[in-house]
């Protein structure tokens, strides 16, 4: 009876043992499993997404700006350009051209019309002064030369400035017209003017 009643009392001793040592190595390989498992969560981690700037939204916005502007202008040309005359009227230059002597030493006014034949420009559909002839530096040039010498005659005058203009821009014509509107004559003339015309050589 003393063994059985041995026996009988080390059982549940072995039994809360077992117990006790199959929940150790539950813990030790949940938490290893669990540490394990974090470790490679870590290694294959995304990295954040990237946004741009404000500074590189603009530079992308202006890229895109200057190609829809190249675009339009291309489609623009398409289109067809038109032929332009541009008419400058009424150049007042105080200036000494003249047959007297008087006339080239004291000097007098003199007014200037031009009519520049420039021909089929893109300018009508690009809206650029590249595309066409900027009649402000005609004005510039054309004062130069009525001013930078004299002249007898009003005939050589005019044909000097169609000359050059036709030699610095691409013109199909030029007309120039000068006028003097106190001509150094004993009567009563209201002005007195001459006119040249001029094409471009093909």
């Amino acid at each position: 009876m003393n063994d059985e009643d041995d026996l009988d009392a080390g059982a549940p001793a072995g039994d809360s043992a077992g117990e006790r040592g199959g929940g150790g190595d539950e813990g030790r390989s949940g938490e290893g499993g669990e540490a394990r498992g974090g470790g490679g969560e870590g290694l294959y981690a995304e990295e954040p997404e990237r946004h741009p700037g404000p500074g590189e939204e603009e530079l992308a916005g202006v890229g895109d700006e200057e190609e829809e502007d190249e675009e339009d202008d291309e489609e623009e040309r398409e289109l067809g350009a038109e032929a332009v005359t541009i008419e400058i009227t009424g150049l007042s230059l105080y200036t000494r051209h003249g047959v007297s002597e008087a006339e080239r030493e004291v000097g007098q006014r003199l007014v200037l019309d031009l009519r520049l034949e420039v021909g089929e420009t893109d300018a009508t559909v690009t809206d650029r002064i590249e595309d066409t002839v900027d009649y402000g530096e005609v004005c510039q040039l054309v004062a130069l030369i009525a001013q930078q010498r004299s002249h007898r005659t009003l005939e050589r005058l005019c044909s000097t400035i169609a000359d050059r203009l036709l030699a610095d821009y691409e013109l199909e014509g030029v007309w120039v017209k000068a006028t003097k509107p106190e001509p150094p004559i004993p009567l009563s003339v209201a002005e007195v003017s001459v006119e040249v015309w001029r094409e471009a050589e093909e």
